[in-house]
């Protein structure tokens, strides 16, 4: 299904090129697509602040809270808003800044072998129905072009330190889109087929 894509760009995404990003260690398969939630400001929605994070031209000075994030030099593959918009600021076959210090089934770096899918949204609130259409949609089409073998959330890679995308976040309405099932082992999911 390459169709759907040029060299790592979902063609229905709308694009918003990131300068953070770097090659995937060679000979690694793409194989864990990792969601986090984020807002900026925190609880605030709608707003150029997250895509001016992502691509380096956001104001430090426009709200008391980017003072502490000043400087901070981070990226998605993805970011899915509130009303559904898809945009995407990494090449799906590059390396996005997303993860940090992470470990996914006793693999160690999670940014060499995952895709990064922001959900516009706070830790521990509820997402919206267009949302999970859209992020069904993506993982499927993800799946067609990438050897997936699960979905984890940034709380289940970097336990302790991070906690996105949070309780609020509903897994089994994203396993009945996807027909998969729990991972018992990173607490996110995974294919029906790994499970049998």
């Amino acid at each position: 299904m390459r169709g759907r894509w040029d060299d790592g760009w979902l063609r229905r995404a709308r694009r918003s090129p990131s300068p953070n990003f770097n090659e995937r260690p060679s000979g690694t398969a793409t194989c864990l697509a990792l969601i986090h939630s984020i807002s900026l400001p925190p609880g605030e929605y709608g707003g150029d602040a997250i895509e001016r994070l992502f691509t380096n031209r956001l104001d430090w000075d426009a709200h008391p809270y980017f003072q502490t994030i000043r400087g901070l030099a981070v990226s998605a593959h993805f970011l899915i808003r509130r009303d559904g918009e898809l945009v995407q600021f990494v090449s799906c076959d590059a390396r996005a800044w997303h993860a940090g210090a992470s470990t996914w089934h006793a693999r160690t770096g999670c940014n060499d072998y995952s895709i990064g899918i922001e959900l516009e949204g706070l830790e521990g609130d509820l997402f919206d129905p267009p949302q999970y259409e859209v992020l069904g949609e993506l993982v499927l089409d993800l799946g067609r072009c990438y050897p997936i073998e699960g979905v984890a959330g940034h709380e289940h890679v970097a336990p302790g330190r991070k906690c996105d995308p949070g309780p609020g976040f509903d897994w089994a309405r994203l396993a009945g889109r996807l027909g998969w099932v729990e991972d018992p082992s990173s607490g996110g999911l995974m294919p029906r087929s790994t499970a049998l």
